[in-house]
Order: structure tokens, then sequence, then C-alpha cells
């Protein structure tokens, strides 16, 4: 039992979910994750790039610096012949500058002195130039626009600096400097003089007698090679800027032609949905989508359908209501249009009783009719409550008892448990009355109508049979019609034909249906059927 009410809910859940993943929802999701998405983690991917070449640039520097420290180091103090021999050794190879310091601060041997760099020693300014993004159309537009926001935001200008930070004829004093002398490593970053990059430094103690530091190592280099790696990502991040404004330019006119023009063509195919007389004279397009536009247009199509329905109604209502009134009309009108002509007084009481019949059928008419009427108008403001058929049906049946034609008598099968539905008692109890009225007005003197309550799944079941003739075979569909009804001999004279009409219309408004048969062994039964309360 668990088992199959867990897969129910499973199943619903599953089907729940498919109807929310559809394709409108899916194509605005896939619009906002493009929208905003992709350039958002490109210029997160361009920060952590930058970061990691900066590091990866600092540890190059670091190593360089820690082997030229280590082939320097002496119990003595540093020789200066000594320094330059090394960094003349490495032949200009290294990618970073190395200057040789020593215990006071002041510059023994810088490499930048020994010569031009050798070939592939690092890119230059002028090499990086050959191939600069920068010269690519893209990157120079999306340049200029970053530009003029930083203009129009009041960002700060670039930062250049107009002589370097450290000269040989001074005393180096800088902070990482000062950390590789105390024999801890120092680093330090500064804006590149005469450019738009930065220059890291770092230091390294050079070890001497009982591992204390007798200079320092200074390794510097600049960021200028890294930026053209950089700017080939800015370009690269651009042109998926670019892209995912394309995509959504794309998707914007996909989204409009698949939502707003249907929509739009919705709307007038609404405002065109009744002429000036308030007939239909259109039905809604697109209901074939499998798509909340094909939901809408369906749910429409339903509501013009039964608006089509409810013109329906009134119209065939008012012809049945003229039709209805025309004959005890027109015999009103006869009779007293001989009442006129005769003289002898016996003539003039058959006409005027006559007269009087056919006003009281009038009567009962317009009753009728204004019961419809009401009930189809105000049956959903009646105010609606748990009531207990078992219950009301006994009481009701007590009371109906005390007014029973000559001859006929009621029986009556109600279960014990009590049979709750949301009704109104009085609608209720007219639906009771219009049914054994009916049952009484065929059963035959000596007999007795039959009512039964039970429960059939999750309704409850009410059941009037009489041991009249019963339904003709050919009536069976027309038994709920308005001003429907069969009558042999001159039975038909004092009834409507609305009595079953109200019951149908109530049950109906209630959200039960109604069915209607002949039984075994002779006689006509109706039925009711009303959803329970959980």
């Amino acid at each position: 039992m668990s088992a199959t009410f867990s897969g129910s809910k499973l199943r619903r859940w599953l089907t729940g979910w498919h109807r929310r993943l559809s394709k409108i929802w899916i194509r605005l999701l896939a619009f906002n994750v493009l929208l905003l998405f992709l350039p958002a983690a490109g210029v997160l991917y361009l920060d952590t790039f930058e970061r990691q070449l900066l590091e990866a640039q600092e540890q190059s520097m670091v190593q360089q610096g820690r082997i030229l420290a280590a082939a320097l180091a002496t119990d003595t103090e540093l020789d200066p012949a000594q320094a330059e021999r090394i960094l003349v050794g490495l032949n200009q190879r290294v990618t970073s500058r190395l200057r040789v310091i020593d215990g006071e601060g002041r510059l023994l041997a810088d490499s930048s002195r020994l010569g031009p760099r050798a070939p592939g020693g690092g890119s230059t300014p002028e090499a990086l130039a050959q191939e600069d993004p920068r010269s690519n159309l893209l990157y120079r537009f999306g340049a200029s626009l970053f530009r003029l926001y930083d203009r129009i935001t009041g960002g700060p200008g670039s930062a250049s600096e107009e002589r370097e930070f450290y000269s040989a004829e001074k005393i180096f004093d800088g902070p990482e400097i000062t950390a590789a002398l105390a024999g801890r490593y120092g680093a330090a970053t500064r804006v590149t003089a005469g450019q738009r990059s930065i220059t890291l430094f770092s230091a390294i103690p050079i070890p001497g007698d009982a591992g204390e530091p007798v200079g320092a190592v200074l390794v510097s280099q600049s960021t200028f090679r890294l930026l053209g790696g950089i700017y080939e990502v800015r370009l690269a991040v651009f042109k998926v800027f670019v892209g995912s404004v394309v995509a959504a330019v794309i998707l914007s006119l996909l989204l409009g032609g698949t939502i707003a023009r249907p929509l739009t063509l919705l709307g007038n195919e609404a405002a065109a949905l009744l002429d000036r007389r308030g007939r239909l004279t259109g039905r809604f397009g697109g209901w074939r989508r499998q798509d909340e536009i094909g939901d809408l247009a369906r749910t429409l199509e339903g509501m013009a359908r039964r608006l089509e329905e409810r013109i329906g109604f009134m119209e065939s209502f008012a012809a049945d209501v003229s039709h209805e009134f025309k004959n005890p009309l027109a015999s009103i009108r006869t009779a007293t249009e001989l009442l006129a002509e005769v003289e002898e007084p016996a003539q003039r009481r058959r006409f005027l009783r006559m007269v009087e019949r056919d006003v009281a059928r009038l009567e009962r008419l317009l009753s009728a009719v204004r019961e419809v009427s009401l009930i189809d108008a105000r049956l959903d403001e009646d105010e609606v409550e748990p009531v207990d058929l078992s219950a009301l049906l006994a009481r009701w049946l007590e009371g109906r008892r005390l007014r029973l034609p000559g001859g006929v008598t009621i029986a009556s099968e109600l279960p014990a448990q009590p049979l709750r539905v949301q009704a109104n008692a009085d609608r209720l109890s007219q639906i009771f009355e219009n049914l054994l009225d009916n049952a009484f007005s065929f059963a035959p003197a000596g007999t007795r109508v039959e009512v039964t309550l039970a429960r059939q799944g999750d309704e409850a079941l009410v059941r009037v049979a009489d041991r009249g003739p019963g339904f003709p075979p050919e009536h069976l569909d027309r038994i709920f019609q308005r001003f429907f009804s069969y009558r042999p001999a001159q039975k038909g004279r004092d009834h409507t034909g609305l009595g079953l009409a109200i019951v149908k219309a109530i049950v109906e408004g209630y959200g039960g249906s109604v069915e209607a048969g002949n039984r075994e062994g002779g006689g006509a039964q109706v039925g009711v059927r009303l959803p329970l309360l959980v």
C-alpha cells in the first residue's frame, strides 16, 4: 500500500515538474543565464587568470634570486667582482633584473649594466608590440567603451611613475631590502616607471657566517611581459560579451516571436470574438501549441465554448418560455372572444373556467420559470455548509408523510452512518420535493414510492422509484429537458415540465449528476449523485 502511494506521489511530482519545465520557461532561463552569467564568468576568470600569472611570475623571480643567493653565500664580505662574474655567466638569459646588495644597502652588481638581454631571455616591449592584441579592432572598441565609462564615473587615470624607485647612487632602503637584511623574505609591488604595468620586487637574504645575512639579492621584473596574455584574455572575454549580446538579441527576437506575437494575436482574437450584438463570431487559434501559450489558448477556447453554450441556453430558454406561454394565451384569447359572443349561462361558465384554468397554468409557468432563473443566477451565492444527507432525508420524509396523496405511501432505506455533502439544505430539500412530486404523479393508488440513500465510492446516491408506467424508452434522453412532460390522458395538465429540470440545475451546480431509467418489474426511477466530503 505504501509503495503504491509513494509511486503515485512520485508520478504527480514528476508531472508537476514536467509542466513547470515548459518550453517558454526554459527559453527564459536560457536567456537570463546567457545574458548575465557568461560575461560575469569571464570577468571573474580574468581576475583569477591575472592573479595566477602574477603568482607564477613571483615564484620564478624568487627561484632565480635563491639560486643567485646560494651562489654568493660566503663567510666573509661580498665580493662585487664575483657577483658580476656570476651575473655575466648567466649570459642575460634570465627573465628578471638581478641586483646584489651588501649589508649596508649599497648596490654591488646589477644585471642591467652587463649588456643587452640575450635571445630567449624574455619578451621585450618591442617584441610584444608586434603581436599586441590591442591592435585588434574589437579590442580597441571595447577599450574605448571602458575609457568612456571610466571618464563618466570619475575613475583614476593611468598610473605611471617618471623614475625608478631605486638608483645606484642611493642606499637601497625599501621595506623588502630591510626584511632581507634581517634574514627574512621581502616583497613589494610598485608602478613601473613610464609604463602602465607594475614591477614586482623580491628580496632574498644572502647567508653569511653562522647564518647571518651579509647582503641581499634583489629580483625585480615588470609585468609588461604578462600584459600580452592579459590583453588576449580581455579580448576573449569581450568576444564572449559581444557574443552574449548577439545571442540575447536573437533570443529576444525569438521570444518576441514565440510569446509576444502569439499573445498579441490572442488579444486581437479576443477583441473580435463578439460582434456588436454580443454574438460569437470567431474562435481562438494556437490551441495546438504545447506550452503556456497553448494552455492559455485552450483555456480561452473553452471559455468561449462555455460562453456560446450560455448564450445558446439563454436563447433556447427564451424560445421555450415563449412557446409554453403561447398555448395558454391563445386559449385565453379564444375563450374571451367566445365569451363575448355567447349568452347562455352554462356556456359562459364553461368559458370562464377555461380562462381561470389557463391563467392558473400561466401562474405556475411564471413561478417555475422564475425559480429556474434564480437557480441559474444565484446558486453560487447560496450559503453552503456540510450537510448530513441521511439525517436531512429522515427529517424531511417524516414531514412529507403527513401530506401524501391518497393511496400512496413512502418506503425509505437510509444508512446509519452520516453521509456529508457540501450544499445548501434548502436546495437539497427542493431536490427531494421535486423528485417525490414527480414520482407521486405517476404512482398508482395502493403502491408505494421508494426512497434510498447509499454511498457509492466518493459519491452519495439518492434514488426515488415508483411503480407507475415508467419512462418511454424513446423519451429517456429528454427527461431533464425544460418544459418536457409526457403524461398519458389527463395527467399532464397541472405539470409545467420544469420539476426535473430544476433538479438537474441544482445538482450540477453542486458538482453532481442526475440519471433516469426504468426499474425491474415496472416503474421509473431517478437517481441523484452528489460528491461526498472527504
